[in-house]
């Protein structure tokens, strides 16, 4: 096995990410299973591998990533994010692409806490006028 590169954290949501780059082929594993395996919908498989495409790098680097926390989908978000900012640590110069892509900022968009009072976040409770 080849020596990792750099190792990086990506979030999103509930879900947090270690990701590894080594040198290698473009081999991705997720969790120990392939990424396409892991995610099961092409679209999660391209949100997550999104900065070695637009880097042109896919073929470089083998990504080792350890994900928990959340669904897939924010799974694929701070698999995408640790990807990038792996990628920046290895090569500074990709830092202006990979931010014009907006492939370095962090989604702070958290889910909202339940209020007293309420069945939900927003939702009220059915209003009777008698």
């Amino acid at each position: 096995m080849a020596d990792i590169l750099t190792q990086s954290t990506g979030r999103r949501k509930e879900s947090v990410a270690r990701v590894r780059l080594r040198a290698g082929n473009g081999k991705a594993t997720i969790n120990g299973l392939e990424i396409d395996s892991y995610f099961g919908r092409e679209t999660l498989v391209m949100l997550a591998r999104q900065p070695l495409t637009v880097t042109d790098t896919v073929a470089r680097y083998d990504v080792d990533a350890t994900v928990f926390g959340g669904g897939k989908a924010g799974q694929a978000g701070a698999v995408m994010l640790g990807i990038a900012r792996a990628l920046v640590t290895l090569d500074p110069t990709l830092l202006a692409l990979l931010r014009k892509n907006s492939l370095l900022t962090r989604d702070s968009r958290m889910k909202e806490r339940k209020k007293y009072g309420q069945p939900g976040a927003r939702k009220r409770f059915q209003f009777s006028k008698r």
